[in-house]
């Protein structure tokens, strides 16, 4: 992982996990991951980031809704949305340089 064993298709492949998100949130990374994650050890890496990703960060919206009541949450649920844009970014540029990048703010529960 994250070395020159990696080929350009595995990379594109990690890549793909976060960019397919924008498009499908679940589906189109799980395919990518269920597929390749026993093949590349990147694209693993890239699929287990990504699905503890999305669950910790539907856990921070699910606490964002329930503090709406006091208005907080609507302050919450727009930083939870704009680090979720720029986590999935930064996350899809480094799976393409075949780089391990740990998303900040994450529960590993894969």
């Amino acid at each position: 992982m994250g070395n020159s064993k990696d080929s350009q298709t595995d990379r594109l492949l990690a890549a793909a996990i976060y960019v397919s998100s924008f498009f499908t949130v679940f589906i189109g990374p799980l395919v990518i991951w269920l597929i390749k994650k026993d093949d590349s050890p990147l694209v693993d890496f890239h699929g287990r980031q990504y699905f503890n990703f999305l669950i910790t960060y539907f856990l921070y919206g699910v606490i964002s809704y329930i503090l709406m009541i006091i208005l907080i949450g609507f302050v919450l649920a727009a930083i939870v949305g704009v680090a979720m844009f720029v986590f999935t970014i930064i996350a899809a540029i480094k799976a393409f340089e075949g780089k391990a990048y740990r998303i900040p703010f994450i529960l590993r529960i894969l």
